[in-house]
């Protein structure tokens, strides 16, 4: 092998031979960080030129190399609360070719789309409709004798949706099998509103438990290890 060969596949990009999670899963561990980097800067390149949401992708890339790293999608169902967070999901999932159509005429969606690829098991717009959603699928797969997995991934600012609570509590009471994956990372479009809000937001001001959360916190640092 001469050196320019040598040269060319030490710089080849991981992503290139990413075209399923079936590749994904070929990575070893330590290459998915490199791989995190290319996924963020084709998503950058390519909203650049095309418009849309840069943030919410760029904030689960590791996320969504993690899911789909260890579930079987599209046997295992992945929903995305906030639809303009897939760019990532896409681009694994056999739409990179296709990623520089994002929005265009004709071209890939800016989000979920079931009419798109078998990946994306519900249309997602925005927001608080994933648990909903995995609650129905889950429901259905029980009914049928299905064995795979259902998650739903949801941000702590869709956590306020009345849907997403209402979801949770039946998904409590049914029992069913629903993983869902909290992406807590206090991000939200707008600041929370209502009485929820106003109330939780009283009772973390207050001395009593802003001291007791200092106090834990002071004592989990205090453990060795």
């Amino acid at each position: 092998m001469n050196q320019e060969n040598k040269n060319t596949e030490s710089t080849a990009s991981l992503l290139d031979h990413i075209n399923s999670p079936v590749d994904l899963k070929k990575l070893k561990l330590s290459d998915l960080e490199t791989l995190a980097s290319e996924i963020r800067k084709l998503i950058i390149e390519t909203v650049s030129r095309n418009g849309g949401h840069l943030a919410p992708s760029l904030g689960v890339v590791e996320l969504t190399i993690a899911l789909h790293y260890v579930f079987n999608a599209p046997h295992d169902k992945i929903i995305w609360d906030v639809g303009h967070q897939a760019y990532a999901h896409k681009i694994i999932t056999g739409r990179r070719e296709r990623f520089h159509t994002l929005r265009k005429h004709k071209g890939i969606s800016g989000f979920p789309k079931r009419e798109e690829s078998p990946y994306d098991p519900f249309n997602t717009g925005h927001s608080g409709t994933s648990i909903s959603a995995g609650l129905g699928i889950t429901t259905a797969k029980y009914i049928k004798g299905e064995k795979n997995k259902v998650i739903a991934v949801i941000g702590d600012g869709s956590m306020t949706a009345g849907m997403a609570f209402e979801a949770l509590n039946q998904t409590g009471h049914t029992e069913r099998d629903l993983i869902v994956v909290l992406n807590d990372n206090e991000m939200s479009i707008a600041k929370n509103v209502g009485a929820l809000s106003s109330y939780v937001s009283r009772k973390i001001s207050e001395p009593r438990f802003v001291s007791l959360k200092r106090n834990l916190e002071n004592f989990f640092r205090s453990i060795p290890g």
